[in-house]
This record gives C-alpha cells, structure tokens and sequence, in this order.
C-alpha cells in the first residue's frame, strides 16, 4: 500500500459533494499542497476535466493554438474510446493527457473494485491510443475514494485536485462570472480547474470557460505568470 493511500483517503472522504466538483475544505488544502496542486509560484497550470468530445473540445484546443499556451486535459475512457482522433490531436498539440476515470462516477459509492479496474482501463487506452503514459489522475467530483488512490498510485498516476477553479458548469456561469470566480483566489503556483465538456454538466456550459480562457491567460500572463500543464507545475512530492 502507498504511503499517501491512509491518511489521504481519510481526509478526503470530506470531499463528497452534490455539485460537479468537490468543495474544499481550507485545512484539507493547507495540510496536502500536493494533492491540491499548489506547484512552482512562477506558473500556473491549467486543466480541463470531462473530454473528450468533437462538439466543445476542439474549439479549447484552438483556442490554446491562438494564445500559444498549453494544458493538462483529464480524459474519460469512455470517450477517449469514441473519440480517439481528439485524444492524439491533444498530444501532438503539445498538450498533456491525464486520466479522470473511465466514467463520470462518484468514487465514494462506487462498488468494491469497479474503480480499480477502470483507471487501470482508462490508463491502458490513454497509452494504447495517444502513444503516452498517463501521470495525474483526478477523480470526478474531487471524490477521491481510498481504493480510487491506492489503484492510481500502483499504476503510476498521482493523484491531483486543484486549488482554483471557475464553476464553469453552472447553468448561468458567462464568461465574466468564471474569470471572475477564477482570479478572485488566482496566484503563482495554482492548479486551475475549467471543464472543455458538457458531458456531466448543463449543456453548452463549456462555452463559459472558452469564451473565460483568453482573458485568463492574459491575466496570468500580466502577473508574471507562466500558463502550462501540471508536467510543467513542480507540483512537490507528498510527505504526508
């Protein structure tokens, strides 16, 4: 058993919440950086959750193209396996690729084992379709379930949260509303979460976090900030 796998799937059993992404709580951050994604104070990295998917994201990737920034995309298997095109296309942009599960399911009620079996699933088609080896893993809803971190650890994911994000999956979230929920907490060494999918959200949310990215990255950039994935972050190794 990993080291992380008591104390942090302990903790993390206060991450259950109703809404597509977990609501954190401040002691869990300050106690396990790592997890969260705190990483090197001169960048951010920027994620996006719940693709791929040909509607919503391939206008992210051309977006990213334009601003000449890069991403860390957490993939679902069940539709990386529909859309395997957009998952090499996310590589040979020079974007990175993670595992977010096989589907959209919540880690704490899932039956013994089933997780087990779908992030060694979800990795194995990541490397079989897009040539690279998977490094994150996020669960869906931040739920992270002791099994769901003891199987990432021993097929070589770290586990990773976030530290800022811009409720961009909200019925009425606009372009102003997720940049603003953003940068209201945005600092050097944050991990952003942004969704580049209305797979498990409103439909047609992902258009917030689109039309939101430019003037993110500008911000960040006006901050002295650098904008990349998490392989770029230095996110320290857990000594918990």
């Amino acid at each position: 058993m990993s080291r992380f796998a008591l104390p942090l799937g302990l903790a993390c059993l206060a991450l259950l919440h109703a809404a597509p992404a977990a609501t954190w709580l401040p002691s869990v951050r300050r106690r396990m950086p790592a997890l969260a994604g705190a990483g090197d104070p001169g960048h951010v990295a920027l994620t996006f959750d719940d693709g791929p998917h040909p509607g919503s994201t391939p206008r992210f990737l051309d977006e990213l193209g334009r601003l000449g920034a890069h991403a860390t995309f957490f993939v679902l298997g069940e539709l990386l396996e529909r859309h395997p095109g957009l998952g090499r296309r996310v590589v040979a942009e020079g974007h990175e690729l993670a595992v977010h599960g096989w589907r959209h399911g919540n880690a704490l009620i899932a039956p013994p084992g089933r997780l087990t079996a779908e992030i060694g699933r979800a990795a194995a088609l990541v490397r079989e379709v897009c040539g690279v080896r998977a490094a994150w893993y996020r669960p869906p809803y931040g739920a992270l379930s002791l099994e769901a971190l003891v199987s990432a650890r021993a097929l070589g994911l770290r586990p990773v949260l976030w530290t800022d994000w811009g409720r961009d999956w909200e019925a009425n979230a606009t372009a102003r509303s997720v940049l603003a929920t953003v940068t209201a907490g945005l600092r050097g060494g944050a991990t952003v979460l942004l969704h580049d999918s209305d797979h498990a959200s409103v439909p047609g949310s992902w258009r917030s976090a689109l039309d939101a990215l430019p003037a993110l990255v500008e911000r960040c950039r006006l901050m002295g900030l650098r904008v990349g994935p998490l392989r770029d972050h230095g996110v320290a190794a857990s000594r918990r």
